[in-house]
């Protein structure tokens, strides 16, 4: 299990909402703080590793929890600089 150092949660939120509120969230924490953006959109396995690719930071982890009908997802960013 990742620690993350700050908790976002945007379940009920569909691309790009989560990604935009990541975005909007790193940018409180400090230099290697982890990220932890809670999502109940399947898109943010794809959303998420695109976008720390375009701004540098670092995806550390992706978790699924849940069933087939209420699936969660973890996604786990440190931030870069």
């Amino acid at each position: 299990m990742i620690q993350a150092d700050v908790k976002l949660d945007t379940l009920g939120y569909f691309c790009p909402m989560p990604i935009i509120m990541t975005s909007k969230k790193i940018k409180e924490l400090l230099p290697g703080q982890v990220l932890e953006v809670v999502s109940d959109d399947e898109g943010i396995k794809k959303d998420m590793p695109a976008w720390c690719q375009t701004t540098g930071h670092e995806m550390v982890g992706l978790e699924e929890e849940g069933s087939d009908s209420k699936r969660v997802y973890k996604a786990y960013v440190k931030k870069a600089r």
